[in-house]
């Protein structure tokens, strides 16, 4: 029985292999190329294949170049086999999208939704809205690895409480009305570290990475090799309450200066009581007041860059709703950096993520996604 257990256990690790292989290439990948990849035997490969093929995992793809005789046929995995559910939860709205297991965006929509008012009691409201979300794009429920979920605030360890969450004005709130109301698997995470996540998968790296989400709060997270760091207390990237101007602006955390009441896209809104779209279409016609609240807030995360690179010595990545517009204005940001900046001379750390749509959510599904494809 023993020894049983022992080959079967053998069987799934190289099973487990022969996917991941897979996964990681992104060329054309032969059966003979997988096999040297994964150090196994041709006939070794064939007999895992067939399981995968019938698990629906792979499928064959295009043909190689020719090169003499039958030309080789290439093997990818199978994206739309399994599909992860990501949830972003801000104050007043819901943002929810299904990805694939190349993290593939395949439906999106964003929800009106009181956070405040729905988080200790509204569980069973928020898994109403998904299930109407899975039906309105007829997603298989049958290939639902699970529900992730964010929060714009701290966690405990094990989350399962809400510790601080300034921008909802919610402290020490369980969560477990919200988790238990979905028949799905759940996970709930800080929305700056699920955001950082995705964006180090989206770079494909695994080299160290300092993530700052811009969208109604302001956060991030710290990738080290590749991994996610979250600190001694779980509250690692909360770069949003570095202080940028002493005795500056109110911030929601109680406290003042902090860079998210100067550089959030809440603070946009508080001014002027226009959207992104409408503020960023008023600077590019050269609006005075849009344009010197533009500036103020590039100068002031341009030191909290400045502050950020002088600790962690790694690219700075800046991300989240707000990012979205920034593009036009990265030069101006990274001059301001660089007038800070005491050691280098190029200022070419500072960039704009990759994924500026959608990444908070998209970083919800991926841990899901890792889950089911190191599991394999």
């Amino acid at each position: 029985m023993a020894q049983m257990r022992e080959e079967k256990r053998e069987r799934a690790t190289i099973r487990g292999r022969i996917y991941r292989a897979l996964y990681e290439s992104r060329d054309f990948c032969s059966k003979q190329t997988l096999a040297a990849r994964c150090e196994i035997s041709m006939p070794t490969l064939y007999q895992h294949l067939r399981g995968l093929f019938a698990a629906g995992l792979v499928r064959y793809t295009g043909e190689g170049e020719f090169t003499g005789g039958r030309r080789a046929q290439g093997l990818e995995i199978v994206p739309e086999a399994r599909v992860a559910l990501g949830v972003s939860i801000s104050e007043h709205s819901l943002r929810i999208v299904a990805a694939d297991l190349r993290l593939r965006e395949l439906a999106y929509r964003s929800v009106p939704y009181d956070m405040v008012a729905n988080l200790p009691t509204g569980g069973a409201e928020l898994a109403r809205i998904i299930e109407e979300f899975i039906e309105e794009f007829s997603i298989d429920r049958g290939r639902i690895l699970g529900v992730g979920v964010t929060i714009p605030g701290l966690l405990t360890a094990d989350r399962k409480r809400v510790f601080f969450a300034p921008t909802l004005g919610l402290r020490n709130v369980s969560l477990s009305e919200l988790t238990q109301a979905f028949p799905y698997r759940v996970r709930v995470e800080n929305d700056g570290s699920a955001s950082g996540l995705a964006e180090g998968y989206a770079r494909g790296a695994n080299g160290n990475l300092a993530y700052l989400s811009l969208e109604e709060g302001v956060g991030g997270a710290v990738l080290m090799a590749g991994e996610p760091y979250a600190g001694d207390n779980i509250r690692s990237g909360e770069f949003g309450h570095i202080c940028v101007e002493p005795g500056g602006l109110p911030c929601s955390c109680g406290r003042n200066g902090c860079l998210e009441a100067y550089c959030s896209s809440r603070r946009i809104e508080d001014t002027f009581g226009v959207s992104l779209e409408e503020f960023f279409e008023g600077v590019a016609a050269h609006d005075p007041a849009y344009e010197s609240l533009l500036y103020d807030m590039l100068r002031h995360l341009a030191l909290a860059v400045n502050n950020i690179h002088m600790a962690l010595d790694c690219d700075v990545v800046l991300g989240g709703f707000l990012s979205e517009y920034l593009q036009p204005y990265l030069p101006v940001l990274r001059r301001y950096v660089q007038s800070f900046d005491a050691f280098s001379e190029k200022s070419d750390y500072v960039q704009l993520s990759r994924l500026r749509r959608h990444i908070t959510p998209l970083g919800a599904a991926l841990y899901f996604i890792h889950n089911f494809i190191s599991t394999i």
